[in-house]
């Protein structure tokens, strides 16, 4: 009997040992963490344009709405239309800039110019090689067409102020995202963001 209560209290006493081990937690569990975090999500790209059923974007939405679009005659309308922008923005010409330019993008090119004026400056550019345009980006968002051009430009520079005369020869990379509506009979498109790129 007496052995029987030993190997009772033996046995309890290997149980609890194996419990205080085995029950134990062991590194970070579920509950530590709290609310699982969440994934973030990527935006499914829009369906731009449906063709017999396919579903299209980008260049080919943009014929589908518009069959007549040209890229080398849009890239050469671009290109004229850069040409003329900068030439407006150095002589001021406000009239010019505001049939090609968005009301955003004319608010900053006026801003640039009244403060140009207020310093009793003057300027003029003359591109000393035609600028190159390379069609980056196109995207068809409802009715709205978008293309980005990127533009490699380099022109001469000649400005006086107060205190002389400078000559400066520049290079510039910039990308312009031109936007027009499909349902518009005006086959102009308005500029509506410049960007700086690299060279």
């Amino acid at each position: 009997m007496l052995e029987l209560i030993i190997f009772a209290a033996l046995a309890a006493v290997v149980l609890y040992q194996l419990y205080s081990v085995l029950g134990r937690r062991v590194g970070r569990q579920p509950q530590d963490l709290g609310a699982p975090t969440s994934v973030p999500t990527v935006a499914k790209p829009t369906a731009e344009a449906i063709e017999d059923g396919v579903v299209l974007s980008g260049l080919a939405a943009i014929k589908a709405r518009d069959p007549g679009f040209d890229v080398d005659r849009f890239l050469g309308g671009a290109r004229s239309a850069y040409e003329t922008v900068v030439r407006a923005f150095a002589t001021g010409d406000r009239e010019t800039l505001g049939k090609l330019l968005a009301p955003a993008v004319l608010s900053d090119f006026e801003a640039a110019i009244d403060k140009r004026e207020e310093e009793g400056r003057t300027e003029s550019v003359e591109f000393t090689q035609p600028p190159r345009a390379d069609l980056e980006k196109t995207e068809l968002a409802g009715d709205i067409v978008r293309a980005s051009v990127r533009f490699l430009a380099e022109f001469r520079s000649r400005s006086k102020g107060p205190e002389g005369e400078a000559v400066d020869d520049r290079r510039t990379a910039e990308v312009w995202t031109f936007e027009r509506s499909v349902k518009s009979k005006n086959p102009n498109w308005t500029l509506v963001r410049v960007d700086a790129a690299q060279a």
